[in-house]
């Protein structure tokens, strides 16, 4: 009985360790094609995605540095106007809420040597802060 359990908990364990792995994998998938009548080569690229953290953001820039868990340094990601920020719960937000060290998921192109991003999923939802104020009065009897 309780090598049964073990044993369910086990794979269990082995299968989330797997599907993290995989969620977590940089892939890019490039589909090279040739005209044979025209000799024409088209290269078409599809977007991948990868989990990691916001390294820098600066408002006034057209990138952002994003570390993988897999990569050692940062890379610089680029962003265009149609680039959508998105929360937790897939609403849209401004780029307010990017801010370094947040974890996030980018789903990406790759543009001649630019990684171009074409959508950021926040891992959290932008912290909100609240200031609570406390007064004691103390008041003496005679």
């Amino acid at each position: 009985m309780k090598q049964t359990r073990l044993m369910k908990i086990l794979a269990v364990g082995l299968a989330s360790a797997a599907s993290v792995g995989i969620a977590l994998a940089q892939t890019t998938t490039t589909t090279t094609t040739t005209d044979p009548v025209t000799g024409t080569t088209t290269t078409q690229q599809t977007t991948t995605s990868t989990a990691g953290n916001i390294v820098t953001y600066t408002p006034d820039s057209d990138y952002f540095m994003f570390r993988t868990a897999s990569a050692p340094a940062p890379v610089r990601y680029y962003y265009t106007k149609d680039t959508t920020v998105v929360d937790p719960e897939g609403r849209v937000v401004t780029w307010s809420a990017v801010r370094p060290d947040t974890p996030a998921t980018v789903y990406y192109s790759t543009v001649g040597d630019r990684v171009v991003v074409r959508k950021v999923v926040l891992a959290q939802p932008a912290a909100v802060i609240k200031r609570e104020e406390t007064t004691t009065t103390t008041t003496t009897r005679p």
